[in-house]
Formats: structure tokens, sequence, C-alpha cells
């Protein structure tokens, strides 16, 4: 079997130059997950960093603090699967479509 040096180098610059085209496609993805049909909603960029929380007058009338906990929990990991859907899509996309990246 002949492993030309050369084209290890080469693909391995292509892969490079896509990596950071992924990282640049992340850094400017913002995705926003809600619970409770919307009363709450948190905005997560491409790094997992939260950009964003709106939360209804609604879900504050009755104060039920362990309510809203579980729908600020609920709308984060809503967003945080759509980052994470996201990832995987690029990700895959530069694999050759392996979808365990």
């Amino acid at each position: 079997m002949d492993i030309n040096p050369f084209d290890i180098l080469k693909n391995a610059r292509m892969i490079q130059e896509q990596m950071g085209s992924i990282q640049e496609k992340l850094a400017a993805l913002v995705v926003t997950g809600s619970s409770g049909g919307g009363m709450v909603e948190i905005d997560l960029n491409g790094k997992f960093e939260m950009t964003g929380i709106r939360i209804a007058g609604e879900a504050l009338e009755p104060l039920d603090i362990s309510l809203l906990q579980d729908l600020v929990k609920a709308a984060h990991a809503g967003a945080a699967e759509k980052i994470r859907e996201a990832l995987s899509r690029e990700m895959g996309a530069l694999a050759g479509g392996i979808p365990s990246l």
C-alpha cells in the first residue's frame, strides 16, 4: 500500500480549513429554546453561552419558584440540544457523513 505523505498533508490542510469554517459558523449561531408554551425563552450561542433570557409575566403569577426553575432548565436544555444538532450536522459533513462525531 503506497501512502503519499503529500496527500496526507493536503487532506490535513483541507480539514483544518473546514474546521475553521465550522468554528466561524458556530460562533455566529444563536438558537432559542423555550418552555411553558413560550413563557420562558433562552438564547444560546454556538459556544453554549447564554446570550438572552425572556420570562413572560404570567410565568411569575402566582410565583412558583420551583416551576419557574423547571421552565428555565427546560428552555436551556432545548436550546442546548439545537446547538448539539447543528454541531453534529457540521461535523458529520466534515467527516464524510459520520454522524457519531
